[in-house]
Parts: structure tokens; sequence; C-alpha cells
């Protein structure tokens, strides 16, 4: 027997965790954000036990603060762990351009990589950042999925979602994203050409230069965060 369908409670928990973590991670919820355990509940339709479940879980993971009557306050993001994570997903990814690299792959292989970047162009131009970050990602995560090492995309993906939070905080905040259409094409060129040590190494300076640009946002606005 499926243990949510067991236990009705489980799967409200569930629930309210769902919808709340992903307010955070998109920032409808930015951090700083304060609300009262009822009015999380009403915003979610829920009653209060599955929200105050949900919250508690979501403070053991520091993505918020439980305050005793008082509700909830969002947690800023730490610099000092962004600049940790973005080392971290920068080596693996690096890695897998690597992987995918000494496989040459084909061009038909390589299109939903070139569509992810035609379509970041065109969201670009439209001005329209939400796109291009949605474009971004999904480029990431195909390079991932190319790689075919599920061990390193599952690590990848531990990390990921608080990548997402960081990137979509400082998404209006930083420089328009002009370069990255161009580096990516770049690595999309040193797959083709089965460049191990070329794709890494145009991988390590795209990243690294994203990584400069968000970190210095944290840094400044950092006590905006409070």
């Amino acid at each position: 027997m499926n243990a949510h369908a067991a236990l009705p409670g489980a799967s409200l928990v569930d629930a309210a965790y769902d919808q709340i973590r992903r307010r955070i991670l998109d920032n409808v919820w930015p951090p700083g954000h304060r609300a009262l355990e009822q009015e999380v509940a009403l915003e979610l339709g829920m009653s209060r036990t599955p929200v105050r479940e949900a919250l508690l879980q979501l403070q053991n993971e520091g993505l918020v603060e439980v305050i005793p009557r008082h509700g909830v306050r969002v947690l800023p993001v730490s610099p000092t762990d962004m600049r940790e994570i973005y080392e971290i997903l920068t080596a693996l990814e690096c890695m897998a351009a690597e992987l995918l690299a000494r496989r040459k792959p084909s061009d038909a292989e390589l299109q939903p990589l070139v569509d992810a970047t035609d379509a970041m162009d065109a969201a670009l131009k439209a001005e329209d950042l939400d796109a291009w970050a949605r474009a971004d990602e999904r480029f990431h995560a195909q390079l991932l999925e190319l790689a075919g090492n599920r061990q390193l995309q599952a690590t990848v993906l531990n990390y990921w979602d608080r990548a997402h939070r960081a990137r979509m905080f400082s998404l209006r905040l930083r420089p328009a994203p002009v370069n990255s259409t161009r580096e990516h094409m770049q690595l999309v060129d040193s797959l083709r050409a089965g460049d191990p040590e070329g794709a890494a190494r145009v991988n390590r300076a795209h990243r690294e230069r994203a990584n400069r640009e968000l970190l210095a946002i944290f840094e400044r606005y950092k006590l905006a965060q409070m």
C-alpha cells in the first residue's frame, strides 16, 4: 500500500512543503519575507497542522526560520554558501562536458543544446528574463543528461534548487546576460569537435564569469536580505 494513501495527513504535509518551498525557490517569497502561520495556511487553502509540519521541515533545510507566536521568516541566501555551491557545480559540470566531448556527440545529440541557446537568445531580444532563465537552465540540464553519468547528474541536482533560488533572486539585479549565448555555442563547438579539454575550459570560464557576477550581487545586497 502507498504510504501516503495510508497516511493522508502526510500527503497534506508534502503538498504544503512543496508549495511553500517552490514559493521560496522562485522568490515569490523573497529573503526576509515574513508571514504568520495562519496567513500561510489561508494562502495554501489548508489547515495549520500540515503547514506547521512543512515549515519545520523547511527550517531544517535552512530555508526559513520558524518564530514562535510570530510565524515564519524566509532566510537570506548566504554568499558563502553560494560560493561553495557554485564551486561544486562548476567542477561537476566541467566533468560532464569532458565526458560528453569524449563521446564525440553527433549534431543530432547536440541539437537540444543549440535549441536551448536559440531560445535564450530569443528571450533576451524579447526582454523576457524569466524565459531566458528557463532556457538557460534547460541547456545546463541537457548537458548533464547527455553526459550519461547518472550519479554525477544526481549529485548536481542535489544543489540545483538552491542555485536556482540564487539565480532568480539576482536575475533582475545583474547585467543583461548578453555573453551566455556566445559562450554556450563555444561549448557546443568544443563538444562537436570531441575536445574534452577545450569543452571543460570553455565551460569553466563561462561558469566562473557568471558566478562572479552573481556573487558580487549577493555581497552588495546581503544587508538588504536580513
